[in-house]
């Protein structure tokens, strides 16, 4: 049953929360999805079977949350997804991000280090609004962009993408390689080789850029974006059990 939770800046989030033992799980969307899609559905089932809490919700402008997606940007997600995490957890969580939501979830992780006690990200995207859409618009979207304040983009999703002018101003302000990354917690990045969206070299990168201990990526030879196959939720979950086995070896 959906639920709603009303944030500091106003805005209404929609989610569904399960009860249960020990250190939760929060799953964290992609750009433009929202709580009903697979990865997210499927890591709550699981989460069920092993008795742990777990959280899923739509940002602003996503699925059933309040507001229209063009009016949001990076930090309006990520004040939803701090909001959310603040009042509807207890305790460090297990963060699962996916797409923007691994973006999201690194931020997070910098943000309120106290809150997050592992993390596994599904092809991650950080600073994908300046490495990606900025650095491949062309001279003339850019100038769109400038004098009209959006530009509409091809989707292999839905309809086209509407990007707005502040959509890539404001996410300069949450860049993750703009500055160093601590990652003291159980991490583990999964990423496809076929993904289209999101390239192995920002794994790679993000890999390279990311301090701390218990570090590992996995690249799953063929896998797409969307990272939905039976095979491919199972990696995710079993990525899960592992960040919450070290947890366990550790307290």
């Amino acid at each position: 049953m959906t639920d709603y939770l009303d944030t500091p800046q106003g805005r209404r989030i929609a989610y569904n929360r399960t009860a249960g033992e020990g250190v939760g799980i929060v799953f964290l969307g992609g750009f433009r999805s929202d709580m009903q899609g697979t990865k997210a559905v499927a890591l709550e089932a699981w989460a069920r079977e092993q008795g742990r809490p777990f959280l899923r919700f739509d940002y602003s402008g996503h699925g059933e949350s309040s507001g229209t997606f063009e009016e949001g940007a990076i930090g309006d997600w990520l004040a939803d997804a701090k909001a959310a995490i603040s009042a509807l957890t207890e305790g460090p969580q297990v963060l699962v991000g996916s797409s923007m939501g691994g973006w999201i979830s690194l931020l997070i992780a910098r943000d309120m280090p106290e809150r997050v006690a592992g993390l596994v990200t599904i092809a991650a995207a950080p600073d994908f609004t300046e490495n990606g859409f900025w650095a491949g618009f062309s001279d003339a979207q850019r100038r769109m962009l400038s004098e009209n304040g959006h530009v509409e983009i091809p989707s292999d999703y839905d309809a086209p993408y509407v990007i707005t002018r502040r959509l890539i101003e404001e996410g300069r302000n949450n860049l993750v390689f703009a500055e160093p990354l601590t990652l003291a917690i159980p991490t583990r990045f999964l990423q496809g080789t076929a993904d289209a969206d999101v390239p192995q070299e920002w794994a790679l990168r993000l890999l390279g850029h990311a301090k701390g201990q218990d570090i590992r990526l996995n690249l799953v030879k063929g896998a797409d974006h969307r990272f939905s196959t039976p095979d491919c939720l199972h990696l995710i979950e079993e990525a899960t059990g592992e960040v919450l086995e070290a947890l366990a070896c550790t307290a």
